[in-house]
């Protein structure tokens, strides 16, 4: 029994740092486009904002969870997690770093044409936008292995 209330206070160790992230990849995001996401998703509904915020929310994921298998757990918990939440923050840097120089290399200003919503339809840049995040996540994943 003592094993397995050990194995749970690692896993909730570790949801703890992966949440700590995927909160820090929300600010970035939030950061980086014209407009605050929570009152665009929950409030407005805005559908692109949610496209791209699902889309950065599913490769932070991807990046934390391929961060706890490459953490440091076996020199201890202390050392898995501050290596998870490096790897993390690093991940988080990555894809905002990518939204920006999305946004350089397409017309218009990304962060605005991504938030356009028009009769409840998204702009296309936001599959687009979202997209990326997976795939840079993706990226990321492989660099961790």
């Amino acid at each position: 029994m003592a094993d397995i209330l050990e194995s749970a206070g690692v896993v909730l160790a570790y949801g703890v740092a992966g949440f700590a992230v995927m909160a820090l990849g929300y600010l970035a995001l939030d950061l980086v486009t014209p407009r605050r996401l929570t009152p665009l998703i929950w409030t407005e509904r805005n559908v692109g904002a949610a496209i791209v915020m699902s889309g950065q929310m599913i490769g932070v994921g991807l990046v934390v969870a391929a961060a706890i298998n490459a953490s440091e757990f076996q020199r201890g918990l202390g050392a898995g997690l501050i290596s998870t939440l490096i790897y993390g923050l690093a991940g988080v840097i990555v894809m905002t770093l990518v939204f920006a120089l999305v946004g350089i290399l397409t017309p218009g200003r990304m962060g605005a044409t991504v938030l356009e919503d028009r009769d409840g339809r998204p702009h296309p840049a936001a599959w687009v936008q979202g997209a990326m995040y997976i795939a840079t996540a993706v990226m990321l994943t492989a660099a961790l292995s």
